[in-house]
């Protein structure tokens, strides 16, 4: 085994051989980070075929260069040494194996790594992240998948995640009475890890689980959950006693119906400087961090909308005051979540008796006033792509998801016509 600098169409590498395979430090002087900084990997080449192998260090190429110097200084001998600490596993590894092939190479360069390659720290990593951006709903999402895969199967390395694993672990959510839609978010969630994991050189993509004839993550049966015309026409007639909690529970439900199927948060993140001239336009918060430009959604506001505004809000003194009473400057992500949870859960409660005194056997959830909104429309003989633009859906799949199939007596009804010579 030898040492040698060789000459590269990006930069100079160091690099190691043996009779089977070489190893390299590589830069990808080609595609700088946004902070200037390049990746740097182990380059694996084997019978003139070439894979790269991500490192912790990201490097200018300045840096880089200073690293290979005869007597580097602080902090570039330190640097150097990691690096040559990252080839040296692989160049042990290719000469320890028998015959190399890239399956048994990276089983070995891959498999042994730190902490961080079990998915349990993964998750809370990832958690961390979620926090500190202030995407409590996501974090809390994430940890619920993190303690249900930790009880199927505790220290899961990235490694272990197979489409057997996968398959296994369904089976065993299935069978403790939980939904395809839970088992889909969690699953969702190891899918972003795993993906993150590839990228960090944790997994080689040879071994990505998910997919077509791999594993397919599980959707929901979308049940209908939408009510019909007449039976949000019964809910709006539904006497109640002026300014009671009940009657401020059916208003926020039909602003919500009303305004594009708004969802609690957006709209208890709602300020002032969100309408005018009788126009609502807002972001969703579950796509205001998405690097894509997204419109944002406007409303024009009905009369039943304003009434609802005139009875409830706060009083309109500043712009950048909330609208609704739901939310407080100041509040932590923590507390504005928390808040919001109990605006859905009493909004649900009195939803629910009201639904029970009018018969009406369907939820009248929050969601389900969402829903509702698109169904609706979409009998009316709205576009998906209007619907899709209304919901604030960033793309037309999540919309057909939402109008896939119709109610039993919606189906009844439209069958009918089948038989219709009958009346002839």
């Amino acid at each position: 085994m030898c040492r040698n600098r060789v000459g590269d169409n990006a930069h100079k590498l160091y690099i190691m051989s043996s009779q089977s395979a070489t190893t390299a430090i590589f830069i990808d002087s080609y595609h700088p980070k946004a902070d200037g900084t390049c990746a740097v990997s182990i380059r694996i080449t084997y019978d003139r075929k070439k894979k790269y192998y991500p490192t912790p260090k990201s490097l200018s190429v300045e840096d880089f260069e200073k690293t290979k110097s005869s007597k580097p200084r602080e902090p570039y001998k330190s640097y150097a040494l990691d690096l040559q600490s990252y080839e040296k596993k692989a160049a042990d590894i290719i000469k320890v194996l028998p015959d190399f092939t890239w399956l048994a190479f990276e089983k070995k360069y891959l498999s042994n790594r730190s902490a961080k390659d079990t998915i349990y720290s993964a998750f809370t990593e990832r958690a961390k992240i979620l926090r500190a951006e202030c995407r409590i709903g996501t974090a809390v999402s994430y940890e619920c998948a993190q303690q249900s895969l930790n009880k199927f199967s505790p220290d899961t390395r990235f490694a272990d995640v197979t489409k057997d694993f996968l398959c296994k672990y369904e089976a065993w959510m299935l069978s403790k009475k939980n939904s395809p839609t839970t088992v889909g978010i969690y699953l969702r969630a190891l899918r972003a890890l795993v993906n993150s994991a590839i990228d960090e050189g944790l997994l080689s993509k040879d071994y990505y689980p998910f997919g077509k004839a791999k594993y397919e993550i599980p959707r929901g049966n979308n049940k209908k959950k939408a009510l019909t015309i007449a039976e949000i026409g019964s809910i709006y007639n539904f006497k109640t006693i002026p300014g009671s909690s009940i009657d401020k529970a059916k208003d926020y439900w039909f602003f919500m119906y009303l305004c594009n199927g708004i969802n609690m948060k957006d709209m208890a993140l709602l300020k002032w400087e969100n309408i005018e001239q009788n126009i609502l336009s807002f972001e969703r918060a579950k796509t205001i961090r998405t690097k894509r430009v997204i419109e944002p959604i406007r409303i024009p506001l009905v009369e039943d909308a304003k009434m609802i505004l005139e009875k409830w809000a706060n009083p309109n003194t500043k712009k950048e005051d909330y609208i609704f009473p739901i939310l407080s400057k100041g509040q932590s992500p923590e507390s504005e979540r928390l808040a919001i949870q109990q605006a859905i859960k009493t909004v649900n409660k009195y939803m629910k008796g009201i639904a029970k005194d009018l018969e009406i056997v369907k939820k009248s959830t929050t969601y389900v006033a969402r829903h509702s909104f698109a169904t609706i429309l979409q009998r009316s003989g709205a576009s998906e792509s209007f619907i899709s633009e209304a919901l604030g859906h960033s793309n037309m799949q999540t919309t057909q998801n939402y109008l896939a199939g119709f109610e039993d007596d919606a189906k009844i009804e439209t069958v009918k016509a089948l038989t219709a010579f009958k009346n002839s």
